[in-house]
């Protein structure tokens, strides 16, 4: 399929077309594509994982009670997009005086335009961070959860469900898996290396942009430029999620490739098989919306504009490759629910801030980026003749009907997540503003004024436009460490898994959680923690210990397969038999025995075992030892409840007890003899 393509933009299309030297002089082949985006992700990876170890040498003062952090970190986007700049002007002047780029420059060039995006993940989040050993968020909340899954998966290459045992992994598990591996080769533990996978696999992620936006405009300043744009947003949106900032860095790149995939790009394609199965495979929401994105276009394409089936069959081969990539991490949850295994509705998407109830309006923002975020809505209309512009356009209007839908569905009891949507949002309409800017510049400014300028004025006008830019990229990004204050404080204020607070405050009840851990094992010595069936409500015990959960915290992020409310309902009557026919340590062992789930092993309180003893020894009744249930009280926001229920200590004190029982801290420690 041949067609003629509005190429004003020099965007290179899968049919043949010349590009715009003024605006495309740099397109690459598809072997030096292919070279570029891994000599980019590489490089990426270990400039900023080698700035992280760097960082650590250093004793930096909290981020909270002191700005020296942020004057660092001002100081080094300052010197990223300063330098950025700089050479981007020089690569800009040479092409439009026809002058050959110096070797020493150009390799200079290259190397700073492809790292530069990592710079600034250093430079705004690294810095940051660099005096604690926890990532943004800390382990609050449902970073506790994402932590719980990296140590699980650190702890062993197998890919097992985060919390329960025996059962494969329904939360998508690509990136805990390979910074499980990262942490391996390192040496550290899954919760203490979720701050340098973090930083390391977003820089990666934000680096491939610049080549891969290279081949799609054919011009490098214009995808370095969109590349720095859009890793600030994501930044400040998505951060604390990295694993969706690496598949968000991609949306806009995705849209654009599915047309051209759609119309027969072999290269367009590939891209769009990995991006969609690996994104299935990371963060599920992101490849709901860009895969309807593509089938509407390839409905239209199909039944309106070529009335044809080869865009309905490329979008076939698209949906089978990508399926294939993402049933390395799918299969075996998906083989165990195809096996009969019984199972529950899965509650994630049981949940609706404030922010779900509104549609993001990113271009109406009065900030920097809300103006390159309107340029990029004006573009968008006034350039729809452009088939990849067009296509844009047609995805941010697909994120809107899912953000729309999302909300209608709320009646149906349920959402869409979609204000999950509003970071893809946003680096769309800013990725179309730099799109909009960079042709504005290069080529209406020329069409409207052919003979007003000469070379040096035209020169002055490209190095205003470029400092102009750089001030306002730089005036957002000395902003991003501000932005995330809340997530940054929480990982200095939050007890790590070496029972310290980076804030050099006292710690909490966390400092306790080793002792814990090794009173568990005990008498088990030979049997590792991930064999070991464990029952808290110590939301981030196991995010700091490989232990099993008998319950998962909440049903939010619970394995359908686990069995959440059925388990809550077993563990109610447990504590309920514990007081009447199940009052002794034996019968409470038989009520054990009658679960169908490999029983708890050790459980966790927070209580006081002297006083229970000390009631007994009087004969009176003890006072319960709580577990709190975690209850789905959607739609309501909070949408969880904790209810408490009391066990009878007496079925782990009494005598002739088979159970092991120590007070550490605040903590009553069970476990088997």
């Amino acid at each position: 399929m041949t067609v003629q393509e509005d190429t004003s933009l020099g965007m290179a299309q899968p049919a043949d077309c010349a590009h715009p030297t003024a605006y495309a002089p740099d397109v690459l082949s598809t072997k030096k594509t292919l070279l570029s985006i891994v000599a980019a992700g590489i490089g990426g990876a270990i400039f900023t994982f080698l700035c992280w170890v760097l960082l650590k040498t250093t004793n930096l003062p909290a981020f909270g009670p002191s700005n020296v952090m942020r004057a660092l970190s001002t100081f080094g986007s300052a010197v990223v997009i300063g330098l950025t700049s700089a050479l981007m002007i020089a690569w800009v002047m040479d092409e439009k005086n026809a002058r050959a780029h110096p070797r020493w420059r150009r390799m200079l060039t290259y190397l700073v335009a492809y790292l530069s995006p990592a710079g600034l993940v250093v430079s705004t989040i690294g810095i940051p961070l660099s005096a604690t050993r926890l990532y943004l968020d800390g382990i609050t909340v449902d970073q506790g959860f994402r932590t719980q899954f990296m140590t699980r998966l650190t702890d062993s290459w197998h890919l097992s469900d985060m919390n329960y045992i025996d059962m494969p992994t329904f939360y998508p598990g690509m990136w805990f898996w390979f910074g499980g591996r990262f942490g391996n080769i390192l040496g550290m533990p899954g919760w203490e290396v979720f701050q340098p996978w973090s930083l390391v696999s977003i820089a990666a992620a934000a680096c491939i942009l610049v080549p891969v936006w290279q081949r799609i405009l054919g011009s490098l300043p214009v995808a370095t430029a969109i590349a720095l744009v859009t890793t600030c947003i994501i930044l400040v949106t998505s951060a604390e999620e990295p694993y969706a900032a690496i598949i968000a860095l991609g949306v806009p790149a995705a849209s654009i490739l599915i047309q051209r995939a759609l119309l027969g790009a072999p290269l367009a394609m590939t891209g769009v098989i990995l991006y969609l199965g690996f994104s299935a495979s990371a963060y599920t929401l992101y490849t709901g919306v860009v895969a309807l994105s593509a089938i509407v276009v390839a409905a239209i394409f199909s039944g309106i504009v070529y009335k044809s089936m080869c865009p309905l069959l490329k979008l076939l081969i698209m949906g089978t490759g990508s399926m294939a990539v993402a049933a390395i991490w799918w299969l075996p949850y998906l083989w165990a629910l195809l096996s009969g295994r019984p199972s529950e509705s899965a509650t994630a998407q049981h949940y609706l801030p404030m922010s779900g109830t509104q549609f993001p309006l990113p271009m109406l923002a009065p900030s920097v980026i809300g103006l390159l975020c309107l340029i990029g809505l004006i573009f968008l209309i006034a350039r729809s003749s452009n088939p990849d512009i067009r296509m844009m356009g047609v995805s941010l209007a697909v994120f809107y009907f899912w953000a729309a839908l999302s909300m209608a569905i709320t009646i149906a009891g349920t959402t869409l997540l979609g204000f999950r949507l509003d970071s893809v949002i946003a680096v769309q309409l800013a990725t179309a503003g730099v799109m909009a800017l960079a042709e504005l510049r290069i080529l209406t400014i020329h069409r409207f004024f052919p003979e007003s300028f000469d070379p040096k004025v035209s020169q002055t006008i490209t190095t205003a436009l470029v400092v102009v830019l750089a001030l306002g990229g730089l005036a957002y990004a000395q902003q991003i460490p501000a932005r995330n204050a809340a997530s940054i404080d929480h990982a200095y204020t939050d007890t790590d898994g070496y029972g310290q607070r980076a804030d050099r405050y006292p710690p909490d009840a966390t400092q306790f959680y080793a002792e814990v851990a090794e009173a568990i094992v005990g008498e088990n010595s030979t049997t590792p923690p991930r064999d070991i069936v464990v029952l808290t409500d110590e939301r981030n015990f196991m995010s700091y210990s490989p232990f099993r959960g008998f319950q998962g915290f909440t049903s939010h992020y619970a394995n359908p397969l686990g069995e959440f409310e059925t388990r809550n309902q077993v563990i109610e009557d447990w504590a309920s038999q514990s007081w009447r026919e199940a009052n002794t340590p034996e019968l409470f062992i038989d009520k054990l025995a009658e679960a169908r789930w490999k029983t708890p092993e050790a459980f966790l309180f927070r209580a006081n075992m002297s006083e229970a003893k000390q009631a007994m020894a009087k004969g009176e009744e003890p006072a319960g030892w709580t577990y709190d249930v975690a209850e789905d009280i959607y739609p309501n926001n909070p949408n969880v409840r904790f209810k408490g229920v009391q066990f009878n200590p007496a079925v782990f004190l009494g005598a002739g007890s088979p159970w092991r029982v120590s007070q550490i801290g605040p903590y009553v420690v069970v476990t088997k003899n």
